[in-house]
């Protein structure tokens, strides 16, 4: 999607239009080409190759406003050190989306440290209830990449030490080493080997819980080991291999402050605790 909400095909030569191929503009042009992409096809590789240069066009999220937003958590092994545990997730609300270069402002709430976690997301092709995990990859239209901007609350503050905030998805989807980096400094380099539950159980999970439309999507939830804080004029560049990268930028009406680099004590926590992250560290005073 780009500047008011346009369907587009991104190529290394520009965007390229599709707005003819899909009625109406945002969500429902996207959902209109997921479900119909084996009819599209051969009209999308027969466009031209030139389009508007990507310099002057506006990337936008490539699912606006999708009906899902589901999430999986504690779905990785951090780097091993942990046993798959039994599946849990969540969800967020749709209009918690932001695309490429979208500004997150942090809330005003008690949180102990906001998080960055960069997240493989997969996009539904398909719609069903109760996938088998044996045919659940036909249900993937493609990928794309993702922040989950997770607030981490005071122990017992109820859940899994976790608040609701934004969810920010790159600029386009394709058919996977997750790499973010805050002010040019790499905080983690991860891959979806690590995976606790695979992406073909993780469908079955949700859709035995939820069901699936096209164009929902489910974040695969983060590798904690190179978690950092969010925080006021920071630039946040998330990339995943074969799908691209985007940055999205933070700002914070409360100037709240935190050691800069990785969050060493989430980390240890997350690799020695079953359980979701609680921190207890507090906030740095002001500037």
């Amino acid at each position: 999607m780009y500047n008011d909400n346009q369907p587009g095909i991104l190529t290394d030569a520009g965007v390229i239009d599709i707005g003819d191929l899909c009625p109406d503009g945002g969500q429902a042009a996207i959902v209109h080409l997921i479900a119909n992409y084996d009819d599209l096809k051969s009209q999308l590789e027969s466009r031209a190759a030139e389009g508007t240069p990507v310099a002057d066009a506006q990337l936008q999220a490539p699912l606006p406003r999708p009906n899902k937003i589901l999430c999986m958590g504690g779905n990785y092994r951090e780097f091993g050190a942990r046993e798959p545990s039994p599946m849990w997730g969540f969800t967020k609300r749709h209009h918690s989306i932001m695309g490429p270069g979208g500004n997150v402002v942090l809330p005003d709430v008690d949180a102990n440290i906001f998080h960055h976690e960069a997240e493989l997301v997969l996009v539904f092709g398909r719609g069903g209830k109760d996938i088998p995990a044996s045919e659940a990859m036909d249900y993937v239209f493609g990928y794309t990449a993702g922040v989950d901007v997770s607030a981490r609350m005071p122990a017992g503050g109820g859940g899994r030490g976790r608040a609701q905030h934004a969810a920010h998805l790159g600029a386009q989807i394709a058919p996977h080493l997750l790499s973010p980096c805050v002010d040019g400094e790499l905080r983690v380099n991860y891959n979806t080997d690590d995976l606790a539950h695979s992406i073909a159980e993780s469908i079955e999970y949700v859709a035995a819980i939820e069901e699936i439309s096209p164009g929902d999507v489910l974040f695969m939830g983060t590798n904690h080991q190179g978690l950092g804080a969010m925080q006021d004029g920071d630039t946040i560049a998330v990339g995943v291999e074969g799908v691209g990268s985007f940055n999205l930028t933070v700002s914070d009406p409360l100037k709240r402050r935190w050691p800069k680099g990785v969050d060493e004590t989430t980390a240890r926590d997350i690799r020695e605790s079953a359980g979701g992250p609680g921190r207890q560290a507090r906030p740095l005073p002001a500037e």
